[in-house]
């Protein structure tokens, strides 16, 4: 059986949690991290059902920089990082 590696994001959104794939730009939520991560599994499976009934999956996968001569199909993802930025005065200033 084939496999897609996906990266997932996970956000705090108010008192919900998204959780977001950013190769294929789906994303669900939930209000727990375990629920955000099924719904998300979920939203991804019947997006590439979807695609795959319309015939634009391989197309989709390969723009998402899939290599599809794979078995498994590693995440084209090469770095998610956290990073950090001083804020301007004027706009820290804002947030007092």
């Amino acid at each position: 059986m084939r496999k897609l590696i996906f990266t997932e994001q996970l956000i705090r959104e108010g008192e919900m949690i998204v959780a977001y794939c950013p190769e294929l730009d789906v994303s669900s939520c939930g209000y727990t991290v375990p629920e955000a991560r099924n719904n998300l599994q979920t939203a991804l499976r019947l997006f590439l059902e979807e695609a795959s009934k319309m015939g634009t999956l391989k197309d989709i996968l390969l723009e998402a920089g899939y290599d599809l001569s794979k078995e498994t199909l590693p995440s084209p993802t090469i770095s998610i990082e956290t990073q950090e930025m001083p804020l301007e005065r004027k706009i820290a200033q804002c947030l007092a």
